[in-house]
């Protein structure tokens, strides 16, 4: 965290539309005194081929095409949307002063630097909890996200929560 950082500041809410999301905007919102706050959906762009593949070298242009074509980009950018106004709503109820951002590129990459564009407090993102063989295989945004942010992230885990707060985080009414 840079000397400048003002530690009250706002903080970026990472939510992907996983219960592990809204769990970890639940637990910020009991953790964290109320304060400003930015709603964080990143979506990758689509891809129907990759370099990397021998096989769909030759047909990469006709991907392209199809996704276009298809309208795939504009479907993703819809359903991000979508989830980005549930994320806003859940970190209101939470008690945070939330305006919303839609990012697009690496998850990881595109959350570290939205939070160094705004000076963030914090980062706060939720654990998928993937096994040490699958976190390898696929990635763990939150640990990269831990090593590359040059501030403080809080990664909440599913057991953080009570579960009355799961419950709640996930829309569910209680008793």
């Amino acid at each position: 965290m840079s000397e400048e950082t003002d530690p009250s500041g706002a903080v970026v809410l990472c939510f992907d539309g996983s219960e592990d999301s809204a769990n970890a905007i639940a637990s910020a919102g009991r953790l964290l005194e109320p304060r400003a706050a930015v709603v964080l959906t990143v979506r990758e762009p689509i891809q129907l081929w990759s370099l990397y593949d021998p096989a769909t070298i030759l047909d990469a242009g006709l991907g392209k095409l199809a996704s276009e074509s298809l309208g795939l980009e504009q479907m993703a950018d819809e359903f991000a949307q979508k989830q980005l106004d549930r994320g806003l709503e859940l970190a209101r109820t939470a008690g945070f002063q939330a305006r919303g951002r839609l990012g697009r590129g690496k998850a990881w990459k595109e959350i570290c630097e939205v939070a160094r564009e705004l000076d963030a407090a914090a980062i706060v993102l939720g654990a998928r909890g993937l096994s040490g063989v699958r976190s390898a295989l696929l990635g763990s945004v939150s640990a990269t996200v831990s090593v590359h942010a040059g501030r403080p992230v809080l990664i909440v885990h599913e057991t953080a929560a009570p579960p009355r707060a799961r419950a709640e985080a996930a829309g569910e009414a209680q008793p």
